[in-house]
């Protein structure tokens, strides 16, 4: 089964996201802040990040860059969580290199269809 690294500073989404992966048989790890996703990206080498942009300290493009740069991590699909949704914002993150979008207040069949094509599409 699939490991997602969930990174998210509000624990109501953690959880919400958390617990839907969970229910669906997913493996979940998660992290409050960029930095502390870089890391347990790094140890765990999960198959898939799904990333706040609006985090404490380094936000999510920021961590995206860093987990890109890092040849151990630069192959994980990572997609953006955001209550960002100008459409400026957006292509702006996907400009950044996410392989995603998902939008707040989270939509439960948006994720787990954008999970499953992100992980399926890394293991073929």
């Amino acid at each position: 089964m699939s490991l997602i690294l969930i990174v998210e500073d509000n624990e109501k989404n953690l959880k919400l996201v958390r617990d839907v992966l969970q229910v669906k048989g997913y493996q979940t790890l998660e992290a409050g802040t960029a930095e502390d996703g870089i890391r347990i990206a790094r140890e765990q080498s999960p198959d898939l990040v799904l990333m706040d942009i609006q985090l404490p300290g380094m936000n999510g493009i920021e961590a995206l860059k860093a987990l890109r740069a890092d040849s151990a991590t630069a192959a994980i699909p990572v997609i953006a969580i955001t209550a960002s949704v100008m459409q400026q914002d957006r292509q702006q993150i996907m400009r950044a290199g996410f392989d995603g979008f998902i939008e707040k207040p989270v939509n439960l069949r948006n994720l787990l269809d954008t999970v499953q094509q992100a992980v399926t599409g890394r293991k073929a």
